[in-house]
């Protein structure tokens, strides 16, 4: 038995031995250290998709709040006009009628200051170029006082939220007159007179 005791003894005491038991060991370090690089790498964009979808979360519960407002807010701008245009009249009406609608305008006013609270602001039409994004045009008015595609009036004010058009304003645009017409009924006229003969 001693006898295998010193030829295992003497196998360890080899220095190829020794050098494949260290190759082995730097092989097993290397492994763990890929390992843990690659376990880090995975644990860091987890984290980073964890975030991702925290930031996406909190966006849309923003827009859909900020939705949820525009919503009601575009529900109330027409009785506001109304409202508003009421108001406009009072001063045709009696004292006491005035007094009234003193009260009515303060009113008013707080409904405005809500509206401006949530970045809803009414925007100005009139003088401006035509903006499809920004205007509804209800009718055209050919005339050469003004630049063609020039808002001439506001009928109704439109508004907006941030950059984003809530409402557009519906308004009168101008328009230069056509040189067609008096062609046109100059060749009507023309038609008669030439129907008249026969």
């Amino acid at each position: 038995m001693e006898k295998q005791t010193d030829s295992e003894d003497n196998i360890e005491d080899k220095p190829e031995v020794q050098e494949v038991q260290e190759e082995a060991e730097e092989t097993s370090v290397e492994n763990l250290k890929k390992e843990l690089k690659e376990e880090k790498n995975k644990y860091l964009l987890l984290l980073a998709e964890m975030e991702n979808a925290r930031k996406r979360m909190q966006k849309d519960k923003h827009d859909a709040t900020r939705f949820a407002i525009e919503n009601v807010a575009l529900e109330f701008l027409t009785p506001l006009d109304n409202f508003e245009n009421a108001l406009s009249f009072a001063g045709q009406t009696s004292e006491e009628t005035q007094k009234w609608a003193q009260g009515f305008e303060m009113i008013l006013s707080q409904f405005k200051d809500v509206l401006v609270a949530h970045k809803i602001v009414p925007f100005q039409s009139q003088g401006l170029m035509f903006d499809p994004h920004m205007h509804e045009v209800i009718e055209i008015e050919e005339t050469e006082k003004h630049k063609e595609n020039t808002i001439i009036k506001e009928f109704i004010r439109g508004y907006k939220c941030g950059d984003r058009v809530l409402r557009p304003a519906r308004v009168k645009m101008a328009k230069n007159p056509s040189k067609e017409q008096p062609k046109q009924e100059n060749d009507q006229v023309n038609n008669k007179q030439n129907q008249g003969d026969s």
